[in-house]
C-alpha cells in the first residue's frame, strides 16, 4: 500500500496557512501548488483567512503589469502554531511555586495585572460602566480573549468565549486571577464568577450588578 503524505491528511486550510508560515509570503500560485488545488479554491480559503484575521494581504506592484498580493499570517494567525513558551511558563511557575508561598505567587500575577491597569487607567478612569466595559473588551482582546457584554435583568454579564491560558491553566489554575483582577479593576464593583474553562465550560462568564 502506497503510505499517505502528511499533505494528504491535512486539510486544504492547514497547507496554505502552513506554507505562508514556512514561506513568511505567498502568492496565490504558490499556495495552490502546495495544497494541490486550484488558485479560484485557494482563493476561497483565503478569503475566509482574511475574514477571521488569520492572515494579512499585501499588494506588491510591478514595473509591468497590474500589482499582486502575497500573503502573511496576522499576529492572530502565527498563534495558531505551537510554541514552546507553554511548557517554558510551566516550569518558571512550578520553580516559583516552589520558593514562593501561594499567597506570594498570587501578589506576583496581581502585580502583573496591575502594571497594564496603571498602563491603560486614564483611559477608562471616570467613564460611564458601559464605556468601560467596551474599553474592557478591547483591553482582554490585547490580552488574547475574545470577549463581549450584554445587560441583564438583574446588572451585566461579561463572556470570554476563549481562554489564551488554557494550556498554562490545566496545572496552574491560579493563572486565573489575572483576568479576574483586571475585570475587577475596570468595572470596580464586585464581580461574581458563573463558569469557568478549566472547569470544562465552554466559556467563562462573570456576573455584576451596575455600580
Amino acid at each position: 500500500m502506497k503510505p499517505v503524505s502528511n499533505n494528504q491528511r491535512k486539510s486544504t486550510r492547514e497547507i496554505i496557512l502552513e506554507t505562508i508560515k514556512a514561506a513568511r509570503q505567498a502568492k496565490v500560485e504558490q499556495l495552490a501548488e502546495a495544497a494541490n488545488v486550484s488558485p479560484v479554491t485557494v482563493r476561497h480559503h483565503i478569503n475566509s483567512l482574511l475574514a477571521e484575521g488569520l492572515i494579512e494581504a499585501t499588494s506588491v506592484r510591478r514595473k509591468v503589469g497590474r500589482p499582486y498580493y502575497v500573503y502573511s499570517l496576522s499576529e492572530q494567525g502565527q498563534e495558531m502554531f505551537p510554541k514552546r513558551y507553554v511548557r517554558l511558563t510551566n516550569r518558571l511557575l512550578d520553580e516559583l511555586k516552589t520558593v514562593m508561598s501561594p499567597e506570594a505567587v498570587e501578589q506576583v500575577f496581581k502585580g502583573v495585572v496591575q502594571g497594564v491597569v496603571n498602563e491603560h487607567r486614564h483611559h477608562f478612569e471616570g467613564l460611564p460602566l458601559e464605556q468601560r466595559l467596551d474599553y474592557l473588551v478591547d483591553l482582554l482582546g490585547e490580552e488574547g480573549f475574545l470577549a463581549s457584554w450584554q445587560k441583564t435583568a438583574d446588572g451585566y454579564t461579561l463572556t470570554e468565549h476563549n481562554c489564551p491560558y488554557y494550556s498554562i491553566g490545566q496545572e496552574h489554575a491560579e493563572i486565573c486571577i489575572i483576568d479576574k483582577e483586571l475585570i475587577l479593576n475596570v468595572v470596580q464593583a464586585p464581580v461574581t464568577q458563573r463558569s469557568c474553562m478549566l472547569a470544562g465550560a465552554d466559556c467563562c462568564q462573570f456576573t455584576f450588578a451596575e455600580s
